[in-house]
């Protein structure tokens, strides 16, 4: 092994000692929203090979920090490992579904939120199987907004990137302005998991703290939210 060879495994080293609490911060985040078939080795194990691809394809003239950067990328191989253990019933991506075309019915015919009432109604099932549907899509379901068709890149790529086409710009741009809309019109008590979970970073169980009910509540609520949102946002096309 030359001399050179050595200073890249050190430096490679140092760069994944640097960054390690990142990705164990991000995996236990992640595992507090997961069902217990999922492995926190396996999530560390596919957050350093994110860490490792963000330092390769990270680009410092777009604008975006590296720690921003590495941060989208571990979540997204992240998402990819638990994705490839399909541990998810199909019933799970049925309820899904049905609950968000649900929700889409009711509001277009009352012109406001859906209730939890009206929408077990509308499944024909009691408020506390509709509930218990939305604790297994939160369990089935990576709480993010992959559900809506968006994926890590859509954030972490600028509207200034040069690889955009003027058309993409403005499909992209419309589409953030409409999901801002579509967030800004939820119910407060959805608007305010959203932002405990997204921009505080709380888990589960810290958010049912601050807002004083159950961690299973909180899974409840944050479901119905992604599901009121995929209903708000179904038809538009990026």
């Amino acid at each position: 092994m030359t001399g050179a060879d050595t200073y890249s495994q050190i430096q490679q080293q140092d760069f994944a000692a640097r960054y390690a609490p990142l990705v164990k911060r991000i995996a236990h985040h992640m595992l507090a929203r997961l069902p217990s078939s999922v492995q926190l080795e396996d999530l560390l194990q596919a957050g350093m090979v994110g860490l490792l691809e963000a330092r390769g394809n990270f680009d410092a003239s777009k604008g975006a920090s590296f720690e921003t950067f590495a941060g989208i990328r571990i979540r997204g191989a992240m998402i990819d490992e638990i994705r490839r253990g399909d541990w998810v019933p199909r019933s799970v991506h049925k309820n899904s579904r049905s609950i968000a075309a649900a929700i889409k019915a009711i509001e277009q015919e009352t012109g406001r939120d859906a209730r939890d009432t009206e929408v077990a109604e509308r499944l024909s099932v009691e408020v506390s199987e509709y509930r218990q549907m939305l604790m297994e899509v939160s369990n089935g379901h990576m709480m993010d907004f992959e559900g809506l068709g968006v994926t890590e890149d859509f954030f972490s790529q600028g509207l200034s990137d040069s690889s955009l086409t003027p058309l993409e710009r403005i499909q992209k741009e419309d589409f953030r302005n409409s999901l801002a809309s579509a967030i800004s019109t939820l119910p407060e008590r959805e608007k305010l998991v959203l932002a405990l979970y997204y921009d505080e970073e709380l888990n589960l169980k810290e958010i049912g703290e601050v807002m004083g009910v159950s961690e299973s509540r909180i899974s409840q609520i944050n479901s119905q939210a992604m599901l009121r949102l995929q209903s708000r946002l179904k038809d538009w096309k990026k």
